[in-house]
């Protein structure tokens, strides 16, 4: 009994003594990889759409027009597939740990959705200049949905600074900052016109991001982020042409991700 309980606790030293050296092995790995997927919701500010249709002889604009985003989340979020609400995706890889600088893939499926609004519309269609307004819905053979995403996508540089740290809880403040297309997915009709709807890279967009991020037993963690983005698109599919618009996001962002260190 006495060699069995010396052989049991010699084991138990050894895995001991192998999980300490794992655990050492990981403090001084110098990278870190994290993924998360989580969900949003907008706000966005007034813009014009400019359509050019040069075979129709038009070439006109909607005029400080407002739009709104469709949360989904709001809906049931368990009951429809989890892409379908208002999502979003961070891939990051912190490439030093120690001075918490990261490169990160950043994706917002956002919908942004113009309808249903007395709009102002300008410029000349048929040839023949007009100011005017119009009942701006689908019964009246008018929408334009960037519906199945607004779609941001940005290339970002990140800073991460340590606020807080136990033993099993870590608190970090991150700044993100970062460049990248528009891959609006393009529904709409104009007077009855309806376009071929379609995704398209659509333009280009910049924006900046802060985020809180509570981490547990250093691989779990929850981040709450608000977002600035400013988007341009262009060469947007409408019917025989074209349309463009810019306009200005508020983003608020909720994400669940995964955090393990990398690399030697």
């Amino acid at each position: 009994m006495r060699k069995l309980l010396l052989s049991l606790w010699v084991i138990t030293l050894i895995f001991a003594s192998l999980h300490t050296q794992a655990q050492m092995k990981k403090k001084d790995r110098k990278k870190e990889f994290y993924f998360s997927w989580g969900y949003n919701t907008e706000w966005y500010t007034n813009s014009d759409v400019k359509v050019n249709q040069p075979e129709l002889g038009n070439s006109y604009g909607f005029v400080n027009i407002k739009g709104h985003d469709h949360r989904g989340w709001d809906e049931g979020l368990f009951t429809k597939a989890i892409s379908i609400p208002q999502y979003n995706y961070r891939l990051g890889l912190f490439i030093n740990r120690e001075k918490g600088l990261a490169f990160e893939i950043n994706f917002d499926h956002t919908k942004y959705i113009f309808a249903d609004q007395t709009a102002h519309i300008k410029g000349t269609i048929n040839k023949v200049q007009i100011d005017s307004t119009v009942n701006f819905n689908a019964a009246n053979g008018f929408y334009y949905y960037l519906n199945n995403g607004a779609n941001f996508l940005l290339f970002n540089i990140v800073k991460r600074w340590q606020w807080y740290h136990s033993r099993h809880i870590r608190i970090d403040l991150l700044g993100k900052a970062g460049i990248g297309p528009v891959i609006p997915h393009v529904e709409n009709s104009f007077f009855g016109k309806p376009n071929n709807k379609g995704f398209q890279l659509g333009g280009w967009n910049l924006g900046s991001e802060a985020a809180i991020r509570t981490t547990f037993f250093n691989i779990i963690y929850l981040e709450y982020c608000n977002k600035l983005d400013y988007a341009r698109y262009s060469n947007l599919k409408v019917y025989q042409g074209t349309a463009k618009q810019n306009f200005g996001t508020y983003e608020m962002i909720l994400n669940l991700g995964v955090t393990f260190p990398v690399g030697k």
